[in-house]
Formats: structure tokens, C-alpha cells, sequence
């Protein structure tokens, strides 16, 4: 399928379009180091609902090449005029305008849930952002499915949200199965007061079910209290009082993941540890 026709159907609704500068930052640097988009042999990536504009498609591509120069970003939305606006910033590029390299491997089509893609194209990494917020958490399972069906054996979906400037940031990594691997939460530390900010930007899987007797409830309180514990650190800086916190939640007995990440704020951990009950 040429991604200058349209698909017979998209599936989904159109996101709300909003789109900015830098907001799926945290996100894009975690899918560039791993490990699935740094292995296949195919390095195709789609930005499922980019919004109004196709700024954050641009980003995805220019940011993941430093690890894969290979790399080739699809945005894909629903509403037919913001794929021809996004084209139109698209040849603006092209034409050397703009902080994008004119060179910049991204194209942009209609679509939804479906993920269509030129010759049936399977991508290693769906990245879906602010798309299911929408949604109603019943709804979740089905959309999670049929954007994995589309994706390359060992390739990923990654489906989260953030604030409107994406200094608060969480997300879900799903296998091509369509099972939940893990919840990662990446804050920005500077200026931090409370980690218990994350909780108004979980995933819609989540969302609902920050609630006493809940495990996601139960590791975002610990983080709370360990990041409380954990403000004596804070006169070394925000960084190394996050690492305490982090430690010592894992002293305590749940896994977090990434501990060379941990400085910039992520925290990992196994969807089991969350999972709804």
C-alpha cells in the first residue's frame, strides 16, 4: 500500500492534536537506546497520532537516527488535513528549512489502529502517545492487539502520555503478543516536589486504578515516601536524591529496571508490579 492512498478505513478516533516542541523527548530517548530498534534487521518506526502537527514525527526520526542511521519514521493520523499539513511541513524540510535534516527518512499517511504501512510493512517500534487518553479503559486491550498484530516478531509498542511540555512522562512497553512488559515513568527532576505527580499522567490502563488495594497505587506510594526519605540527598541535587529513592525502594524489594538510567529521572518496572488487580 503506498502511503499516498489512503486506507480503505482507519480505525480509531481522531486524537485531541495537540502537539509541541520537544514534548515526547524523555520517550524518544528511551526508544533510541533499546535494544529492539539498535537489532532489527528493518529499522521501521511509526508515530501512531501525532496530532495537529507533524513536528513530533520529525523529532522521533532525527533523535533515533544518532543510534540507527538507518532509521525510517511513519506518522500516521486519522484526520486527512493534518496528514496534508504535516506533508507540507514535511517539504519545507526538504527544502532546507527548519531545524530538520532535509535528508530526514519520515513520511506521513492516514491511519489508525490498523497500522498501514507500504507493503505491508511491519514496524520494530509503534510509539502511540497521548493517543488512548481518549479512550475508555475497557478499550484498551482491543487497540493494544491490533497495533501489535502489526508489528515485526520481536517488536514493541510503546503506548503512554505526558504533560503538555513532557516534563512528566509515562508509558507501557508492549511485546508483539500484546502483553504489558513493563511501566516506566520518567519525571523531570529539576524542580521536582513530588513524584506523585506521575499519577495524573498514567497510561489509560492505569489512570483509573490509582487506588488503595491497586499495586500501581502501591509502588507510586513507595515512591512517594522513599523520595520523602530520601531529601537529604537532594543537597548533592535532584539527581542523586531520585537514585536514593530509587535504591531504596529497591532495597525493599521490588524490581526496578535501568539503573543507568535512573539519573535522568526513569523509573522501570515489571508489569507485574503494577498490573491492575
Amino acid at each position: 500500500m503506498s502511503p499516498e492512498k489512503p486506507p480503505g478505513r482507519a480505525v480509531g478516533r481522531i486524537t485531541r492534536g495537540t502537539t509541541g516542541t520537544n514534548r515526547l523527548r524523555r520517550v524518544d530517548r528511551w526508544i533510541a537506546r533499546h535494544p529492539v530498534l539498535r537489532r532489527t534487521a528493518d529499522p521501521f518506526v511509526v508515530d501512531l497520532g501525532y496530532g495537529a502537527s507533524g513536528v513530533t514525527a520529525l523529532e522521533l526520526e532525527a533523535r533515533l537516527r544518532r543510534a540507527r542511521p538507518d532509521v525510517e519514521v511513519l506518522g500516521l493520523e486519522i484526520a486527512p488535513e493534518r496528514v496534508a499539513r504535516a506533508r507540507e511541513q514535511l517539504q519545507a524540510v526538504r527544502a532546507g528549512q527548519g531545524p530538520f535534516a532535509p535528508d530526514a527518512r519520515v513520511s506521513f499517511a492516514r491511519g489508525g489502529f490498523e497500522v498501514p504501512a507500504p507493503g505491508g510493512r511491519r514496524p520494530a517500534v509503534i510509539r502511540a502517545f497521548n493517543v488512548l487518553r481518549q479512550y475508555d479503559e475497557a478499550d484498551v486491550p482491543d487497540a493494544w492487539a491490533r497495533m501489535c498484530a502489526r508489528l515485526q516478531p520481536d517488536g514493541i509498542l510503546v503506548e503512554g502520555t505526558c504533560d503538555e511540555i513532557g516534563r512528566v512522562s509515562t508509558w507501557i512497553e508492549v511485546g508483539a503478543d500484546a502483553v504489558p512488559r513493563t511501566l516506566t515513568v520518567s519525571l523531570r527532576l529539576t524542580g521536582l516536589e513530588s513524584p506523585a505527580i506521575a499519577a495524573e499522567r498514567l497510561p489509560k490502563a492505569l489512570i483509573h486504578r490509582n487506588v488503595d488495594g491497586e499495586r500501581v497505587h502501591d509502588v507510586l506510594t513507595a515512591l512517594e515516601t522513599e523520595w520523602t526519605r530520601a531529601v537529604a540527598a537532594s543537597a548533592f541535587g535532584p539527581q542523586q536524591r531520585w537514585q536514593a529513592a530509587l535504591q531504596a525502594m529497591t532495597d525493599a524489594g521490588l524490581s526496578v529496571r535501568g539503573r543507568s538510567r535512573w539519573r535522568l529521572g526513569e523509573l522501570t518496572v515489571p508489569w507485574a508490579s503494577v498490573a491492575p488487580g
